[in-house]
């Protein structure tokens, strides 16, 4: 399993904590103690070798902006991003990976006029899915974004979101699911953040974000729907 690292923060900051790539192996390690997983640092230009080269995908989120066509390795992402899905291969997207699926593949992502969707947030899933075991009507996870979907690729299904994030999660075909929160963030993580953020955005939305952490993050639970999608992917190829 390939985790493809996208964060591109060198700030003195998230140095004192693992990259997004570790995280994600830190989340999905203990629950597939038998899978190997590599962190691929997208984000320095690295790339898979092809599509089939690892079993499946987790691209991280970042700070970056997928719209930035300046960032040399985002164009390459897209490609490869439209490579696996070509090639079928189970890929989950994570925050930005969630709105660069979108974007490779045809959908739109845009600044979001409602400002930034910090500290915790809702999904309300409109469908149960196979690898949702067990069920839950309303996770709660991480959040740290101030673009979205706000168009989808065509083909996909959206599978949950909010009146904040309408499109909060994707489907395409059975081997692609994303959201646009953030399931490898602790809350010892967020908490950082937000004394960081402190100075760098107003009042009002810093003070939701604090709020918003009473509501626990559902992180046991959506690992454990992640690693049984890709279960569920691998034995239903299309």
């Amino acid at each position: 399993m390939a985790v493809l690292l996208t964060n591109d923060d060198t700030s003195a900051f998230a140095a004192d904590f693992p990259n997004d790539g570790l995280k994600v192996v830190q989340l999905l390690q203990p629950l597939q103690p038998n899978w190997s997983f590599e962190v691929v640092s997208v984000k320095d230009g690295v790339l898979p070798a092809s599509p089939e080269a690892y079993d499946g995908y987790v691209i991280t989120g970042s700070p970056a902006s997928v719209n930035d066509d300046s960032l040399t390795w985002v164009g390459p992402l897209l490609a490869f991003i439209r490579a696996v899905h070509d090639a079928r291969q189970p890929l989950i997207g994570l925050c930005f990976g969630h709105q660069a699926v979108a974007r490779a593949l045809g959908g739109q992502v845009a600044r979001n006029a409602a400002g930034w969707g910090l500290g915790t947030a809702p999904t309300h899933w409109h469908v149960e899915r196979p690898w949702m075991s067990p069920p839950q009507a309303t996770t709660t996870l991480m959040a740290a974004h101030n673009e979205q979907v706000i168009r989808m690729p065509e083909g996909a299904v959206c599978l949950g979101g909010s009146e904040f994030c309408p499109i909060g999660s994707m489907q395409i075909g059975q081997h692609i699911w994303t959201t646009q929160f953030h399931p490898e963030m602790p809350l010892v993580f967020m908490q950082a953040l937000l004394g960081y953020l402190a100075d760098k955005l107003d009042a009002d939305t810093m003070a939701r974000a604090h709020t918003s952490l009473n509501n626990p993050a559902d992180v046991p639970l959506f690992g454990q729907w992640m690693a049984q999608f890709f279960e569920h992917a691998m034995k239903n190829p299309q």
